[in-house]
Parts: structure tokens; C-alpha cells; sequence
């Protein structure tokens, strides 16, 4: 059973109904007939947007130039208290300069270097699990979170500092609205943001303990103590063009966007991957025995042998792709199929709408990990699927968060049978694409065979 979407707004709405559902919930606020539209053109008294699923449209703005459409300022308006000038935000040489020291970190020979890390991560989870029905994005959320401290500073959630920036990442996720008033409202620089109170107060306090973990690694690097970690790598890396390094402040800005995209998103896919497991019960018994034997004997170089497992994540980032929109701004007029972009006109990218659209994919809809294994299904993807986006800016830790979440999930599975309850999660976008009052599984221990289980009692 797939949790269905929301309930598609009607085509016709107030200007000011539209804009209160789109800063509450902006699937919800799209219409129906966008699943099937190549493009659509929305108009408002402040700004002009193109919503665009045609493949060859994407392929230019995300890959051929996408220095004609640089990611919009607008939606770094909400998100700079915490972000600063991270390279989730920035633009152009300054955005080229970051990824220059921050790739190499990310790169496939470092990636082996993070899996016993990662793997102590998803062994801690499995642990943490307890039979009876469970929250799973919670759980899902605290593990991702445990990922992201290991790996970038080598400590564990429970270590003091990782917990505390942890409860005030889930404040934060909480008060922080997807867009702010001045992502609707074009402002000049110097007209004041404001901010929710306890959003400003949390994304401060997240700063603040980040910038310790940064100055104290700082010293560990100067004594030549510093774990070889992925701190350490960016902290170390020198600019190739330029010979910069990341400064503390600059270092504060990459990690908060590390642990707000790595931890948000990567909670975000396994929380979906885990419920639709529990619903199609067939292949949540092949997902086990496919885990149970690699987690007998875990390593990197085995990880491609969990086919299945890393399917069924691809089909959740599919149907939940978690992070539903992506906008970037044309800095001149272009031509969009048959209309015309002006300058300062948002162009909407929407994984949500692409990852469904009626046009591109066989069942749409339906919960498939045997499309992966298909030609259609390779075809669709090709030009359909952009989890991660796509181009120069792809998300520099894609291959980072496929390791993670089929590990996670091989985890979890080798462990435990998760079965639905009578709650049906609804999928909401704020920050990620989340459940509105979570996922709800029914979790029970599993035999070391396949598919079979023990109780508890």
C-alpha cells in the first residue's frame, strides 16, 4: 500500500489561499494536472515562476548552462540564520570555489574511508530499536544524525556536544517554514529578514556549538593530532586554483548544511524506504535474506552485492524524494518550450512532480524496485530522476547518502520484520518531504532465516 499524496489544491484558488498553503505544505498546494503538465506558468503580483517537468528543459538548466540559472536567492532567504554562505546557497565563483575543496573529500577512494564509521552507525540503530510500534522517522532521524557525527568528527551521537546539536537541529526543523516572506516578496538587501524567534534562537545556538566542534579540530589539526575524518579532509584541503583554505567561519556555514542535507534528507529517504517495505511484505522477505547474509560479513567492497536493498532505496527516493523542489533563477531572457522566461523569473525543478510524471514513467504511482532491473525503467531514469539534482551542482554527497541509506536499511532489515499499523502516513514537504504525524511500523524481532520471526514475549 503507498501512503497517498496530498490532496492537490484546486485550480482555482485566492492569490492568498495559495500563498498560506505554499509556506504550510507546498505539495499540497500544487494542482493535480501538474503530474501529467511538461510545464506550467504561475503568476503573482511579485514574481512570475515556470514549473518545469520536460526532460530537455531540466538537461539545460541543471547541465548544459547552468550558469544562466543560478539557484534563486529567494529560497536562501529563510535559511541564511543557519546556513550562512554555505555551499547550499551560493552562486557562481564563489559557489566553484567551495565545491573545489569540499569535493575531494566525497570523492569514491574517501568514501571507503567513512564505511566503518557508517556501519557503527547502523549497528548502534539496530540495537536502539525496540519491539511494538514504533515512530520510525524519529528513529530514522536520530541514526542519519549519528552518521553525519562520526563521519565528520569522529564522535558518536551520544557524545554531548553531537546530542545537543542534534536537539537543536529538531528545533529547528520544526519552526523553520520552507520560504519566508521574502521568498515571496522581492525585498532590497537592506530592508531587514525577519525570522520566527525560536527559528533565529535555534539556528544561533546550532552555530555556536558547531563553530566549537570547529575550533577544537582546528587545534588537533595544528598539533598534528586530527583524526583523519572528513573534517579533517576539508579543514586540510588547499584550493587547487588558489591555495585558500576554509577559514572557521567558512567551515561553520559547510558543516551546518553536512548536518542539515545529510542528516534531514538521508532520515527523510530511509523513514519512506522502511514504510514501504512494511507494506509489501514480499520484498521486505528478499530485502532480509539479502541483508542477513551481509551483515555476517560486512565490507565496502560487499556493499554492491545488497542489489535489491539499494533498489528499494532508489524506488523511495522516487516516490519520496526528499527534497521535493529546486529553483533557480534565469538571469536573462530564454525561450521555455513555447514561452518566454524573463529576467528574475523562478524556474521551478520538481522531483516530486518528474519522479511521477504520468508521461515518463509506468506506474507512476506504484512501488516497483524491479523498474531498476528493466530497460524502461533505466530509460525513465535517465531522464526523470534527480533525488540528488543533477549537473555541476549535484549534491557533492549523492554517493555519501546511497552508501548510507542501503546500509542503514541492510541493517535494520538483517534484524527486524516491520509491519504497518492502522496509521497511514501523509507526505508533507517543509524542510525534507515527511510524514505529517510521522511513520508508524509495527517492529519485531527476526530469525536468522529468511523472512521468519520470533515474538518477543
Amino acid at each position: 500500500m503507498i501512503p497517498p499524496k496530498p490532496p492537490a489544491r484546486p485550480d482555482r484558488v485566492s492569490l492568498w489561499r495559495y500563498l498560506r498553503l505554499f509556506r504550510a505544505d507546498i505539495l499540497s498546494a500544487q494542482p493535480a494536472r501538474l503530474y501529467r503538465a511538461w510545464m506550467a506558468e504561475f503568476r503573482t503580483p511579485f514574481f512570475r515562476s515556470f514549473m518545469v517537468n520536460d526532460p530537455a528543459v531540466i538537461r539545460t538548466v541543471l547541465n548544459d548552462r547552468p550558469l544562466d540559472f543560478p539557484k534563486s536567492e529567494r529560497i536562501g532567504e529563510g535559511l541564511r540564520p543557519l546556513l550562512g554562505r554555505s555551499v547550499f546557497l551560493t552562486n557562481g565563483a564563489e559557489w566553484q570555489r567551495q565545491r573545489r575543496l569540499i569535493d575531494p573529500a566525497f570523492e569514491g577512494g574517501r568514501l571507503r574511508d567513512t564505511f566503518p564509521a557508517m556501519l557503527d552507525a547502523a549497528r548502534a540503530m539496530a540495537a536502539r530499536l525496540q519491539p511494538g510500534r514504533v515512530e520510525i522517522e524519529g528513529e530514522a532521524s536520530h541514526a542519519a544524525a549519528d552518521v553525519i557525527f562520526r563521519t565528520l568528527f569522529t564522535i558518536p551521537i551520544d557524545h554531548a556536544i553531537a546530542r545537543e546539536v542534534f536537539e537543536e537541529f529538531r528545533t529547528y526543523q520544526r519552526t523553520q517554514p520552507i520560504l519566508n516572506l521574502a521568498a515571496f516578496i522581492p525585498l532590497p538587501r537592506w530592508v531587514p529578514r525577519f525570522h520566527r524567534p525560536a527559528t533565529k534562537a535555534a539556528a544561533k545556538r546550532i552555530r555556536a556549538l558547531i563553530e566549537g566542534l570547529v575550533r577544537d579540530r582546528q587545534i588537533l589539526i595544528a598539533a598534528g593530532t586530527a583524526p583523519d575524518d572528513l573534517s579533517t579532509k576539508i579543514l586540510m584541503a588547499t584550493d587547487p586554483e588558489t591555495g585558500d583554505s576554509f577559514d572557521a567561519d567558512e567551515m561553520v556555514d559547510q558543516v551546518a548544511i553536512f548536518f542539515l542535507a545529510g542528516h534531514e534528507t538521508s532520515a527523510s529517504a530511509l523513514g519512506w524506504a522502511l514504510y514501504l517495505l512494511a507494506t509489501h511484505e514480499d520484498v521486505q522477505k528478499e530485502v532480509a535474506t539479502e541483508a542477513q547474509a551481509f551483515m555476517a560479513d560486512p565490507s565496502f567492497s560487499s556493499l554492491s552485492k545488497l542489489r535489491l536493498t539499494r533498489d528499494v532505496f532508489r524506488e523511495a527516493l522516487r516516490l519520496y524524494p526528499p527534497v521535493p523542489m529546486m529553483v533557480r533563477e534565469a538571469v536573462q531572457e530564454e525561450p521555455l518550450r513555447d514561452r518566454t522566461a524573463r529576467r528574475g523569473d523562478q524556474i521551478v525543478l520538481s522531483p516530486w512532480h518528474l519522479h511521477r510524471q504520468t508521461r515518463m514513467w509506468d506506474g507512476p504511482d506504484g512501488f516497483d524496485p524491479g523498474r531498476w532491473q528493466t530497460d524502461a525503467g533505466r530509460e525513465s531514469a535517465r531522464k526523470a530522476y534527480m533525488p540528488f539534482s543533477a549537473g555541476p551542482r549535484v549534491c557533492t554527497g549523492a554517493g555519501f547518502a546511497m552508501a548510507e541509506g542501503v546500509l542503514l536499511l541492510a541493517a535494520v532489515l538483517a534484524e527486524w520484520r516491520v509491519s504497518p499499523t492502522d496509521t497511514v502516513p501523509v507526505p508533507e514537504a517543509h524542510l525534507t518531504v515527511r510524514a505529517k504525524d510521522g511513520i508508524w511500523l509495527n517492529l519485531d524481532r527476526r530469525r536468522r532465516n529468511e523472512g521468519s520471526t520470533i515474538s518477543d514475549e
